[in-house]
């Protein structure tokens, strides 16, 4: 409960600096995220590249097991 009402009040004071009647940081959150873009697109990318890679590797064990399970299951019907 203490982390959502310390994140609305984060997301008040955003909104608090970014008007003119505020702070009227508005210029400086532009060149900020004028700046930050390529940056957070190159992380998003890495991010997006690992978790796909692991996807593609959870979805081979998986199907592997599969297969185990499968050939564990014909054999036990040939035993019985």
């Amino acid at each position: 409960m203490v982390a959502v009402i310390f994140g609305f009040l984060l997301m008040a004071f955003a909104v608090f600096a970014f008007l003119p009647m505020g702070l009227n940081w508005d210029s400086y959150v532009i060149e900020f995220l004028k700046g930050a873009s390529p940056v957070i697109a190159a992380f998003v990318g890495i991010i997006s590249v690992l978790i796909g890679f692991a996807d593609m590797k959870d979805r081979r064990e998986a199907k592997r097991e599969e297969e185990e399970a499968r050939k564990a299951e014909e054999d036990s019907k040939k035993r019985g």
